[in-house]
């Protein structure tokens, strides 16, 4: 050994035990990425993220790798970055990166303002405040602080008990029901939503073929977008005249759907049990489809909308479900907002009023109309005096209009002579509050206060005077209900001319657990709470 391997040996080996311990300290340390793991620990106890602790110790695991090259060191750094931006986002309750990538196509038809809007939502003043109060404690006490092995001994500790409870979960699988339920702690819910979409394929409702005595009336179905009982009370207009108006109101509907096209699709097979989303790619029993049902009861299919139905092929969506017929015309009808890819949006009592104009000129006895609004529509711009305004900031005046112009279209169609049931069908909501878990606008997951709609039934026409108030039904509900309803009402007709009792027309009516899905997401109501799936994860409560 020569002189200078003995001297660094002996150096070593007097070394002071306070430097050690300094090295093994130092070996734990993940530096700054202290207070990345710290911020990411706030925003998950604030329930404004997830956690996969797996993945983040796995992370931190990575970041404590000791490099003595300081090229590789630099490298190391340069992974890390976007590793940690990844991993926040794998955390947060955003969609998955492949559901982005799907839609990009649509985001490039969104136009610049409504585009600055959405960014807009994205920055919670709270939250950054918060984060920067938490960085400036930690530049003061991370000299006296070990954080290193506190964030360490976190996640390790969070990701055994993880790993205890999914092994818990694959053993209750193979045991029976009730055993698994109790192993598991919690209700198996894979199990309760297969046997709900079982359960939903067995139903079906039955339209009637009117008798040549029976009086003729028309059915028609207002379907909504963006409106939910969450968003109605948000905006103050729960005690709004149109919900006295309506002689049935739902106030625990469940639309099972958080966007347009599956709503659509949801509504024209609503004389079936509730499928899952998978099964609505597929073609359904002929009994199925609600409009073709009405055809063969006698009914001549109608369809309006105030708008052109092209976004995301929405026409061509709702044309498939059996109501292959063209459109209304919008011509010289007014137009009163664009919507956020700059097509126009027409006023809905106009249309309305059109539509009931022609209706007049028909030989028809019996029609049947589905009519579709966006009036409600997230990154819609008013014409005239609030044309500056965002969509969020006009979201009460829009749906202060659409509710007072239903009003008005319900009085002049009582003042037309003509009979008819109405049914108000919300899409589902607009999320105009949002929540910890969503920020306000996006409906990634199907939770109730978006899926939970106000529904309304009124019979309008001579002899069809409600006995009573509104009828409120309160029991879980869906688009099963309202056929019911209206196939009652087709063998028994409310129009017998001494009016008629809501009461009579709800006997045994078919309730529906609430469950709720789209391409990723699926949520399920269970004793008074509500759980959540995504992308094929585990089961979480959804707050």
């Amino acid at each position: 050994m020569n002189q200078s391997e003995k001297q660094t040996t002996e150096n070593r080996s007097t070394e002071d035990p306070a430097s050690q311990s300094g090295r093994a300290r130092a070996i734990l340390s993940l530096g700054r990425w202290n207070f990345y793991f710290g911020a990411k620990f706030l925003l998950f106890w604030n329930e404004a993220i997830g956690f996969h602790f797996m993945e983040n110790l796995a992370f931190a695991v990575f970041l404590l790798v000791p490099i003595t090259s300081l090229y590789w060191r630099g490298a190391k750094q340069v992974v890390a970055v976007p590793l940690a931006v990844a991993l926040l986002y794998y955390d947060s309750w955003l969609p998955s990166i492949g559901r982005v990538l799907s839609q990009v196509s649509l985001l490039s038809s969104f136009d610049a303002g409504y585009l600055v809007e959405l960014a807009g939502r994205f920055v919670n003043v709270s939250l950054l405040a918060m984060l920067v109060v938490a960085w400036l404690i930690y530049r003061v006490i991370s000299p006296w602080v070990r954080f290193g092995l506190i964030v360490v001994g976190y996640m390790a500790t969070m990701a055994v008990l993880q790993l205890t409870s999914d092994r818990i979960a694959v053993e209750a699988r193979e045991l029976p029901p009730q055993e698994a339920e109790g192993a598991r702690g919690k209700p198996d819910f894979d199990n309760m939503l297969k046997t709900f979409y079982a359960k939903e394929s067995t139903r079906a409702v039955t339209f009637p073929a009117p008798s040549t005595e029976a009086i003729p009336f028309d059915v028609i179905f207002i379907h909504v977008c963006s409106l939910s009982w969450d968003d109605v009370r948000a905006v103050g207009l729960d005690q709004h005249p149109l919900w006295k108006r309506f002689d049935f109101l739902f106030t625990n509907f469940n639309s099972a759907a958080s966007y347009s096209g599956p709503a659509a699709i949801r509504i024209q097979r609503a004389t079936c049990g509730q499928s899952s989303n998978e099964a609505m790619n597929q073609p359904a029993a002929e009994q199925c489809y609600l409009m073709g049902s009405l055809k063969r009861s006698g009914f001549e299919p109608h369809l309006a909308m105030n708008h052109d139905g092209h976004f995301y092929d929405f026409l061509k969506t709702v044309q498939a479900q059996r109501l292959n017929v063209p459109p209304m015309p919008l011509d010289g009808v007014a137009v009163t907002q664009h919507a956020f890819d700059g097509a126009p949006i027409y006023d809905d009592l106009s249309v309305l009023r059109h539509w009931l104009e022609r209706r007049g000129k028909s030989d028809s006895s019996r029609v049947a109309l589905y009519y579709n609004s966006i009036s409600l529509h997230d990154g819609n711009r008013m014409v005239g005096a609030n044309s500056k305004l965002d969509s969020m900031e006009t979201y009460k005046i829009r749906l202060s209009t659409l509710l007072d112009e239903l009003e008005k279209f319900m009085a002049e169609l009582e003042h037309s002579g003509r009979r008819a049931v109405v049914a108000m069908i919300p899409e589902h909501g607009a999320a105009v509050q949002g929540d910890k878990m969503q920020i306000l606008g996006l409906r990634e997951i199907p939770s109730p206060r978006i899926t939970l709609v106000p529904v309304g039934i009124k019979v309008i026409g001579e002899g069809g005077q409600r006995q009573g108030g509104t009828l409120t039904i309160a029991a879980e509900t869906s688009y099963l209900a309202v056929s019911q309803i209206v196939a009652r009402m087709m063998e028994v007709s409310p129009f017998t001319g001494s009016g008629y009792n809501p009461a009579d027309y709800v006997d045994d009516l078919a309730v529906t657990t609430f469950v709720s899905q789209n391409d990723s997401a699926v949520v399920i109501r269970n004793n008074g709470r509500s759980y959540w799936r995504q992308d094929g994860e585990a089961w979480g409560e959804f707050n």
